[in-house]
């Protein structure tokens, strides 16, 4: 070996203190108080025009019907595709079904930068306008982009900051992680989930702020605050204490999950979405005749602060908001969750780990209550002091139009969620769970958005119980 090899530590040295120490700052930072973040996203809102309005089909720049399948494509056969799925599943309530699903191949960035200000870890947040959203603004990593987007396929501006995720002189990579994305929406879709440490200077702009890591769990208490992508970028930050013991130990919960993996028969194809079963198309929407699970619209955007100004998109429409939860109780003086092997027909691999509760409550009000999610009327019914997190998210506001859900933890009981809980169910600690989003397809985005308030200090379940 030369004497002028280098070698490096393994571990980044120190990176889950300085977190911590960025976790307790909470009213104020570099750039801002944390009070005065609504302010300005309101005065980044009118600084710019911004419009989104729904429009027939038949309206779309750019995308069309294939003739051939029915398909709902882009012009340039890159961003998205909206086909058809049919799926075949040996458990649930639903045996097969036929349903719109979003295919998108290509890998975008979702990346935050974050660099020390006075010796603190500053994370750079954008305030982005996605059409599906609806408070428009939002804050998002500092990078939020396909590859589509970040190549210029819509010969739009060049994405921002994008050179410190694509040059290793300007950042320092502190993770890098392909993680999935709504396993019920699209087809074995992943993105990059970054965290990169600016090196040298790094130029400001008014659309962009610096928050401490405390902040950015003060605005997770705030409806619709901060963003999908950046919730599953947080999820991932590495922590300091993982806990020394556990129901189970690391081995275990993983052999659990690898028989949930190998015991889950689902299959799913991709089908014309012409003719799919159960859906009606008309000149504005796609559509089931019951009016249940979600729906396909089209929309016209402006978006003065966008790298392309006005575009025309189509969205997917949920029917309602969801109901996530995870319930949580101590066990042998040990914090733990009760995940959920959740079998979506867009995973790459059969199931991931997700919430206690995953649910929209509207899709299942005419089942039998035997056919009712478990544990849904317990996180429904649970009393106000058992709520220990109750705020709405917004989903991912490119692809989805209103998508919000009611992000909870509630504090269970041996009565409301005992020790051995139904199959498919299982308890972990937050250690266990968060150590599992270093590594893809684990971890599903709802689960890791409940993370997002573990990992930046706006829920601190060891003093909740």
């Amino acid at each position: 070996m030369s004497a002028m090899t280098r070698l490096r530590p393994r571990m980044e040295q120190n990176l889950p203190q300085r977190l911590a120490k960025s976790a307790n700052l909470r009213d104020a930072g570099h750039s801002m108080r944390t009070r005065d973040v609504a302010q300005w996203l309101e005065n980044r809102t009118r600084a710019h025009h911004f419009a989104v309005e729904r429009i027939p089909f038949g309206k779309l720049d750019g995308w069309f019907f294939a003739e051939d399948t029915g398909n709902l494509v882009h012009e340039s056969g890159r961003f998205f595709s909206v086909e058809g799925l049919s799926v075949t599943s040996s458990e649930g309530p639903f045996g097969h079904w036929e349903q719109p699903i979003i295919r998108q191949p290509e890998a975008g960035i979702l990346g935050i930068v974050v660099k020390e200000f006075d010796g603190v870890l500053h994370f750079l947040m954008q305030a982005k306008l996605e059409p599906g959203n609806r408070n428009l603004l939002q804050l998002s990593p500092t990078v939020q982009a396909t590859r589509s987007n970040y190549s210029r396929v819509h010969q739009g501006a060049q994405v921002r900051y994008l050179d410190h995720f694509t040059r290793p002189d300007r950042g320092r990579v502190l993770y890098d992680i392909r993680q999935s994305e709504h396993g019920s929406w699209f087809y074995r879709k992943a993105n990059r989930n970054m965290l990169v440490e600016a090196v040298g200077e790094v130029e400001e702009h008014e659309d962009f702020c610096w928050l401490t890591l405390g902040q950015i769990g003060e605005l997770l208490h705030r409806d619709n605050v901060i963003n999908m992508d950046a919730r599953t970028v947080l999820a991932c930050l590495p922590t300091d204490d993982a806990g020394a013991s556990a129901l189970y130990s690391d081995a275990q919960f993983k052999s659990w999950i690898t028989r949930e993996r190998s015991g889950h028969d689902l299959e799913a194809r991709l089908v014309p979405l012409s003719g799919i079963a159960g859906w009606e198309l008309d000149d504005d929407v796609l559509a089931r005749p019951d009016g249940r699970f979600f729906r396909v619209v089209a929309v016209s955007v402006q978006a003065g602060s966008r790298e392309v100004p006005a575009w025309t998109q189509p969205l997917f429409e949920p029917e309602d908001t969801g109901v996530t939860a995870f319930l949580f109780r101590r066990i042998g003086g040990v914090v733990h969750l009760l995940v959920r092997a959740r079998a979506e027909a867009g995973f790459l691999d059969t199931i991931e780990l997700g919430p206690t509760v995953q649910c929209t409550t509207r899709n299942w009000d005419q089942v039998e209550p035997s056919q009712r999610p478990p544990f849904l009327d317990e996180v429904l019914a649970a009393s106000p002091e058992r709520v220990r997190y109750e705020a709405v998210h917004s989903e991912e506001g490119g692809r989805f139009l209103y998508a919000e859900s009611r992000y909870m933890f509630v504090e269970a009981d041996e009565a409301m969620a005992p020790l051995e809980p139904p199959a498919g169910f299982q308890w972990c600690t937050p250690g266990q769970l968060s150590a599992l989003t270093a590594h893809g397809h684990y971890v599903n985005v709802q689960a890791r958005t409940l993370l997002s308030c573990l990992s930046t200090g706006a829920v601190r379940l060891e003093d909740a119980v």
